[in-house]
């Protein structure tokens, strides 16, 4: 049986380093009809739970802790008894959002995390945050990668906690190396494949060089 991938929309505010912006995140449902996990819970509990509905929530994985990312994770994985997985280098940025509630568990470079059939590997790969994982299910050939990688390139590395060079090493040691036609499901708008992406490698690596 292949994976059972939901995606919920969600609207809400980014906020760091003093500005605020307004933001769509896409918040993926991984499993199939008995069980899934949440990656990134985005800004509206209700809305994710009505997704999830009466399946067996397993965790709440944090692709990175930036509040556009986690501000509704405590609130969905306390209603199902889940727990919150982050990255533990992101844990400065998650308390800037929930300085009283400390995620469940920490994720790990290698983890593999089981849910319906499904493998999702941690990979970590540090840039758009310092903690920033990616999850690939090699069985369901798809990538769900945050803000690290986005149709058009790497995610924005202009504010604190984020470098270019470390993010575009992470891709290209990360997940470049994945099969071509990987589908990469990411934080914010459409999906992309690894194939799609990796040709303009050559011009993110120019672009360290020329710093």
């Amino acid at each position: 049986m292949s994976a059972r991938v939901d995606r919920v929309v969600t609207a809400g505010v980014f906020t760091l380093d003093g500005g605020t912006w307004e933001v769509e995140n896409n918040v993926w449902l991984v499993g199939d009809d008995e069980e899934c996990v949440v990656i990134d819970a985005a800004h509206d509990a209700g809305a994710v739970a009505a997704a999830v509905g009466d399946r067996r929530l397993v965790a709440v994985v944090c692709t990175h802790a930036h509040n556009d990312h986690v501000n509704a994770a405590p609130a969905l994985a306390d209603r199902y008894g889940a727990p919150v997985l982050l990255h533990p280098d992101d844990r400065p940025l998650w308390d800037l959002t929930h300085p009283g509630r400390a995620p469940d568990a920490e994720l790990g470079d290698g983890e593999v995390i089981k849910v319906g059939g499904v493998e999702l590997r941690v990979l970590h790969t540090p840039g758009h945050a310092p903690g920033a994982c990616c999850l690939y299910a090699p069985g369901a050939e798809v990538v769900f990668t945050g803000d690290t990688l986005f149709a058009g390139g790497p995610g924005a590395t202009g504010r604190s906690y984020s470098d270019f060079p470390t993010i575009v090493a992470s891709i290209r040691d990360r997940l470049l190396t994945l099969p071509p036609e990987t589908t990469v499901h990411t934080g914010h708008g459409a999906s992309t494949t690894i194939g799609a992406e990796a040709p303009a490698l050559p011009r993110w690596l120019a672009e360290v060089a020329a710093r």
